[in-house]
């Protein structure tokens, strides 16, 4: 009866901005579970909750040694995730940084978009038929100058030439990745960091898995252009995608392009049909 009333009196001392307290506690975890899920840390998760659950029951069994030993496991266990989970801990991060109130994309303009991702693709096309690699990686919202600064700066005009230039066998930016940002190029012959994943095609090499590192600790697009069979891919938030063509690759990057964009300013969206709608009417 003493817990039935302890729990009636906590449901009529509930208030307005009690509830909302509780709402924004349960999104802060749902999205600490989202941003985890599916990586090593998910199960480190689970087994910090069992713990948590097992102390308090050990103390009231009087599980002395037991409730000692979990209990300094909590907290040498709070140092070990700093260590052991450091790139996943600095990819939640990045992803919590980025903000929906600063776009930093060229998007806004449709004419600046379409000629970027039709620049891009031809480019791609090209490379494919020639089965010439190539590595090209459009910046989003995370920023990416710390690669940006491993190769050459260009801050050049995009164009289909210029990049099937970049990629020419046995040239010396050939190699390396060229970040592309707004509707420049960026830099070209850069280093990026290679997937720690063991999931992936053994027969992949070192180019698609720098794609997927640098798609896993950043939002960017990456496309990867094989050198022995010609095939384009795309990775895309730590997944890889194959066998597109030019026409496909230029569809998919406007939808990922525009669908984060419309997800990080749904007013600007909504602005931007109004005015619409007013041109229409006059």
């Amino acid at each position: 009866m003493d817990l039935i009333n302890i729990i009636l009196n906590s449901i009529k001392n509930i208030t307005f901005t009690s509830i909302i307290d509780m709402l924004v506690v349960t999104y802060i975890f749902y999205k600490i579970y989202m941003l985890i899920k599916e990586t090593r840390a998910e199960q480190l998760l689970k087994g910090i909750i069992l713990i948590v659950f097992l102390i308090p029951i050990s103390n009231i069994l009087n599980l002395t040694m037991l409730n000692w030993l979990l209990t300094k496991t909590i907290t040498i266990g709070v140092l070990s995730i700093v260590i052991i989970f450091q790139p996943e801990i600095r990819r939640v991060l990045e992803q919590l940084g980025r903000t929906s109130f600063l776009d930093k994309t060229f998007m806004e303009d449709d004419e600046k978009l379409e000629k970027t991702v039709t620049e891009i693709a031809a480019a791609t096309e090209s490379l494919s038929r020639g089965k010439t690699g190539a590595l090209m990686i459009i910046e989003q919202q995370t920023g990416l100058q710390d690669i940006a600064n491993t190769g050459i700066k260009l801050d050049a005009e995009i164009s289909a030439a210029l990049l099937e230039n970049i990629f020419v066998t046995n040239t010396p930016l050939h190699d390396g990745a060229t970040i592309i940002r707004n509707d420049r190029i960026l830099s070209a012959g850069c280093i990026l960091p290679l997937t720690s994943s063991r999931d992936i095609n053994k027969k992949l090499g070192t180019r698609h898995r720098a794609a997927i590192g640098m798609s896993e600790s950043s939002d960017a697009i990456v496309i990867i252009v094989s050198e022995e069979t010609g095939t384009i891919s795309l990775a895309v938030n730590g997944a890889l995608t194959r066998n597109y063509d030019g026409a496909k690759l230029k569809i998919i990057l406007k939808k990922i392009i525009l669908k984060r964009i419309q997800k990080k300013s749904p007013i600007r969206e909504h602005v931007k049909r109004w005015i619409g709608k007013i041109r229409k009417d006059n």
